[in-house]
């Protein structure tokens, strides 16, 4: 039977939020005996009488400004604080809240004492001042900061504005590991680049941009690709890992370098609308492949680049990437280890997850077998990085297809990206059918004396060619480079993405 007003008091939580918890000693929530909400919230006055004027007016009743939930639901406006509630509820209190707090309505307490000397100029406390107000950061958490190392592999959505808000918090010394240059489809996204950086490569940009933000920061370029033979010299020069990357290979890879030299990984991953975020230390919880202890086949989960991004999305998991480094660097509340938050932008919800060490992982238990890097390409199942579809797939490049079509023989042009793609760019003539549903359309095909076969950039495309051969069809090729690369060679007015 379940606890009501008339059954008797209830043991509860009653959350205290931030702005408050100066005036309960510092606590978050505590547990009181309460038969209703309005008398779980008197408890906890009773409890902290310093808290009574914060949420009662002189007449008694709770202010205007002070919200009061039961589990998540909002109550005070209905009730009055005559909700019954039952063992186990959670009571919420939250205040208005505008930024901060003028000195007036902050708690007195002993000045501290004198800070030792620092190297921090007028221009730094005039910077981070409102780090310094802060007495979890300080002046001494600021100059932790500055002696701070972070790696950042890959500048795109989610490096970019981590990269942005490491430098403007005072983080010393910010790596970034990237080979690429700035292309104008990076923009919806990477706020690191604006227009007149199209071209120019990625660690370049972005280093300029980052002494913009902060001149005292110093950005070290690692214009290269992480690879087996580089990641452990490279992650050990740093405190932590920020990931970024874009692809698995690449992210077991910066994993196991973490793990190999004892360096936290802050995770995080986005998928068209959605995202996750952790943060992988296997000094103090799991790593990556705890969760994952084998990546999914090859071109099962699109890229961005096939999939979509909603652009906001890599801003809000990169910031939160962020969130986390700072967080590990000053040794500030309770980072992401043994929990994996998922954010989903559509339905404007963050679920957590607790995630816990596999006392099986080859790297990370007392059972690994794995003591060093690999090869992450063929783990992965993919090509290695930089090559192309696999060789034994007839292919035939751009310019041959441009002779082929000109010809007095024709073959049929077999286009397998989806819809949204083909609205971006096509190539004249071209059957449609999305990848899919080629295998289940084939009878639309069984006329064509030959077949080329494409996409953005040759991955799908080359399995649908593998696929029409095992069915039967003898004379299939893939174009080489999709139809990005036919944009580059072939038809410069085509838009590349």
């Amino acid at each position: 039977m379940t606890s009501s007003a008339a059954d008797g008091p209830a043991s509860v939580t009653v959350r205290i939020p931030t702005p408050l918890r100066g005036f309960a000693g510092g606590a978050k929530e505590v547990r009181v005996e309460a038969a209703t909400a309005g008398e779980a919230v008197e408890a906890l006055c009773t409890l902290h009488p310093g808290l009574r004027r914060h949420l009662y007016g002189p007449d008694g009743t709770l202010r205007s400004f002070v919200s009061v939930f039961v589990n998540d639901q909002d109550i005070r406006s209905h009730t009055r604080g005559a909700t019954p509630v039952h063992p186990g509820d959670v009571v919420s209190i939250v205040p208005a809240i505008a930024g901060g707090a003028s000195a007036r309505g902050r708690r007195a307490r002993a000045p501290p004492p004198a800070p030792p000397a620092t190297g921090l100029t007028g221009d730094d406390l005039r910077r981070y001042s409102r780090h310094l107000l802060l007495p979890e950061i300080g002046r001494a958490g600021q100059e932790r900061l500055r002696s701070a190392r972070v790696l950042i592999v890959g500048t795109g959505g989610l490096g970019a504005p981590a990269a942005l808000y490491l430098a403007a918090a005072g983080v010393g010394t910010i790596g970034l590991v990237d080979f690429d240059a700035v292309e104008l489809s990076n923009l919806q996204r990477q706020i690191l680049f604006d227009t007149s950086d199209v071209g120019r490569p990625k660690i370049r940009a972005a280093t300029d941009r980052l002494h913009g933000v902060n001149p005292g920061t110093k950005v070290v370029p690692h214009e290269l690709r992480l690879e087996s033979a580089n990641a452990l010299e490279i992650v050990g020069q740093y405190d932590l890992v920020l990931d970024g990357t874009d692809n698995f290979p690449t992210r077991y890879l910066v994993n196991d370098a973490c793990v190999l030299t004892g360096r936290p990984n802050v995770y995080g991953s986005i998928y068209r609308f959605e995202g996750q975020v952790s943060v992988f230390d296997a000094k103090r919880g799991p790593c990556y492949r705890c969760l994952y202890p084998e990546p999914p086949p090859p071109d099962l989960v699109p890229s961005c680049a096939e999939a979509g991004v909603l652009g906001i999305l890599p801003g809000v998991v990169g910031v939160l990437q962020s969130t986390e480094a700072v967080k590990l660097l000053l040794g500030l509340g309770e980072p992401l280890i043994g929990r994996l938050l998922l954010y989903d932008a559509l339905a404007m919800s963050f679920r957590e997850l607790a995630l816990r060490k596999d006392p099986n992982c080859v790297l990370c238990s007392a059972r690994a077998t794995q003591k060093g890097l690999i090869d992450y390409a063929g783990f992965c199942g993919v090509p290695a990085p930089g090559s192309s579809a696999p060789s034994d797939l007839p292919e035939i490049s751009p310019v041959e297809l441009r002779a082929a079509l000109d010809s007095s023989d024709p073959p049929l042009l077999l286009d397998v990206r989806e819809p949204e793609e083909w609205a971006i760019s096509q190539i004249a003539g071209a059957v449609t059918i999305p990848k899919a549903e080629v295998p289940e359309r084939t009878d639309e095909l069984t006329k064509a004396r030959s077949i080329v076969v494409f996409c953005r950039s040759g991955g799908r495309s080359s399995e649908i060619v593998r696929t029409l051969l095992d069915l039967g069809f003898s004379n299939v090729k893939n174009l080489k480079g999709g139809i990005n690369a036919w944009a580059k060679t072939v038809d410069p007015t085509l838009p590349t993405y």
